[in-house]
């Protein structure tokens, strides 16, 4: 329980963060908060991946309007779930105090930190995977169906709230092929999944009409591929410790169980923190879709070997002083790398996207009246919570808003009306993210650039994370 203590400690540590929101937990919080008819009709042409999610957290708001908080509670308690379970594997995998430290490195990972603070599906599906997997060993000590009912369950879960938890599933297959489980588990495995893609087959359908939303997506060989080749090198390597330390059979002050547990849970973690990324990295040379945060879940394996290694590397010292001088190292080092990274992640500054600040940016250089646009009109995410009609603003293009629409960011007016609409502004201010214009072309954007361009004169402006917030006057009125 110490892991999920912990995780609930760090997770409730500054989770309102100044009132900051960026622009995903924005989208949350809308479609959140929309009616279920409006929602559903709303996944049919956009978001259907988050779907199963917005339904829950609209649950959660009709029974507590908690803001922020009410927005970010449900990841915090489901990543100590998560980290409860990231425990339990390493215990089986070398002992209780493999276990502890297992889920304390789970519960310390910058990462994990970082989306247990997060109004998002990510902390949802790693607690959904972890448990699957925990049943998942559960099934290779004692063959039982009631556990495989429970895998199933979690399972379809996980890849209801996101569709990439499927890898996951490989990664169990996998892992029961190395370890040459018998037919009758390799049989329940399949049966299992075969009910899990059955039920994800609509979502898939649906979701497969959306991949433009996922266009903005570029896979970094310097980035992504790095961070990905390093996780997995750290895991083999400690996977290579714990079966040198263990390969000979339990020691006999050993408190776990037996070789069948160190053996699956090793497999099986490693399994999982290889193959989900570097499977989604593969069907990225195709089609880029890679992102670290949709397969959060691989670090709960990498916890779980690190949690072993480090056990036995500190078993392995056998001087109390020797100990103690690498107790206090290890301390100091996580002291003084996690301090900084913690109160980092819980500034209004540690989001590339602060809708809240954005917001607050266009209410401090426009005035009671002034049209706003975005550019792209997508961009509109950030002022969902606190639209410019709010600010005493009108959105000059904008036709249906998003709830009426059914769409995330609401529909705009022609490119003819647009044009003219803005020839009767004598002073605009402009909400536009360069990086975004490239990936999502429209008319409507076309025009609004071109007036601007030919009509307007830039006359100051402030530069927040990826938006970049302009009033635009006619020449001699700025």
């Amino acid at each position: 329980m110490l892991p999920a203590v912990t995780v609930m400690v760090l997770g409730l540590w500054g989770l309102g963060r100044q009132g900051s929101l960026w622009q995903d937990e924005a989208v949350t919080y809308d479609m959140a908060h929309r009616s279920p008819d409006v929602l559903w009709a709303t996944l049919g042409g956009a978001d259907a991946v988050h779907g199963l999610y917005y339904l829950f957290m609209h649950a959660v708001f009709a029974c507590w309007e908690g803001g922020v908080i009410a927005l970010r509670l449900p990841s915090v308690l489901a990543m100590a779930l998560a980290a409860w379970g990231v425990g339990l594997l390493g215990r089986w995998l070398a002992g209780p105090m493999s276990g502890a430290m297992a889920g304390l490195i789970f519960a310390l990972w910058p990462t994990v930190q970082r989306y247990t603070q997060e109004g998002r599906s990510y902390a949802l599906v790693t607690a959904a995977v972890v448990w699957a997997t925990v049943c998942l060993v559960q099934v290779l000590l004692a063959s039982r169906r009631r556990w495989w009912v429970v895998y199933a369950l979690l399972a379809a879960t996980a890849c209801l709230l996101h569709e990439f938890a499927v890898l996951a599933l490989v990664a169990h297959g996998v892992a029961l092929t190395w370890l040459k489980a018998p037919r009758p588990v390799m049989r329940g495995w399949a049966i299992a999944c075969g009910g899990v893609l059955v039920t994800l087959a609509p979502l898939v359908w649906v979701s497969l009409g959306q991949t433009g939303q996922v266009a903005w997506i570029e896979v970094s060989l310097a980035g992504d591929l790095t961070g990905y080749l390093l996780l997995a090198v750290v895991g083999l390597l400690c996977h290579m410790l714990v079966r040198r330390r263990t390969g000979a059979g339990p020691r006999p002050h050993a408190t776990h169980r037996v070789t069948a547990d160190r053996v699956a849970a090793d497999r099986v973690a490693l399994s999982l923190v290889v193959l989900p990324p570097g499977l989604l990295l593969l069907v990225s040379l195709v089609k880029p879709l890679y992102v670290d945060r949709y397969v959060l879940y691989s670090l709960a394996g990498v916890c779980v070997l690190a949690g072993a290694a480090c056990t036995n590397i500190w078993q392995s010292v056998r001087q109390r002083p020797a100990r103690a001088g690498l107790a206090a190292v290890t301390g100091l080092a996580t002291v003084t790398l996690l301090v900084p990274v913690g109160l980092h992640l819980r500034s209004a500054s540690s989001r590339s996207d602060d809708a809240t600040a954005v917001t607050a940016t266009v209410k401090d250089l426009g005035e009671p009246g002034n049209p706003v646009i975005f550019l792209p009109q997508s961009r509109r995410v950030w002022m969902l919570r606190t639209p410019p009609v709010s600010l005493g603003m009108t959105d000059l293009a904008l036709a249906q808003s998003p709830a009426a629409s059914h769409t995330l960011f609401g529909t705009e007016l022609p490119g003819d009306l647009i044009t003219r609409r803005l020839a009767g502004s004598g002073r605009v201010v402009v909400v536009r993210d360069r990086n975004r214009e490239a990936y999502e072309p429209s008319d409507q954007d076309r025009r609004k650039r071109a007036v601007l361009a030919s009509e307007f004169i830039p006359c100051h402006g402030r530069i927040v994370g990826s938006a970049r917030v302009t009033v635009y006057a006619r020449a001699g009125f700025c």
